[in-house]
């Protein structure tokens, strides 16, 4: 079965999720800095930072989309829950394991986890009731 993407909307949701990351971050960012050492050094990301934020959202585009297409997800209702459940399946189970075995703050990962629900929510959305 050949599935169907709207590539348009892959690459807005894309750049959506990039920008809500950067306005994430930027409101978090002086936590962050106190949480964990990678962020002390503040400042603008780097050109090659924001390609490979850019490359890791549209890949998250793409999945999400293949998804979306197969269920298929066409309404609001559906890529809010769609979102949801990814988030709840992937990132939440993820930042919970690195917070129990790796010691993580959990102060940190709740920054992550936050920011990987208004994506996934975006991104899904996006790629599912794109006209």
């Amino acid at each position: 079965m050949q599935m169907e993407f709207d590539y348009l909307a892959i690459a807005i949701a894309a750049v959506v999720a990039f920008i809500i990351s950067g306005i994430w971050y930027s409101v978090f960012g002086g936590r962050l800095s106190t949480l964990h050492p990678a962020y002390g050094e503040g400042g603008l990301p780097s050109a090659s930072d924001a390609m490979v934020e850019l490359v890791r959202n549209l890949v998250v585009a793409t999945v999400v989309a293949g998804l979306a297409t197969r269920l298929p997800v066409v309404t609001w209702p559906g890529a809010i829950l769609l979102g949801g459940a990814l988030w709840v399946g992937f990132p939440l189970v993820l930042l919970a394991g690195s917070v129990y075995h790796e010691k993580v703050p959990g102060p940190l990962a709740a920054i992550h986890g936050g920011d990987w629900l208004l994506k996934l929510l975006a991104v899904t959305v996006i790629v599912s009731v794109w006209p």
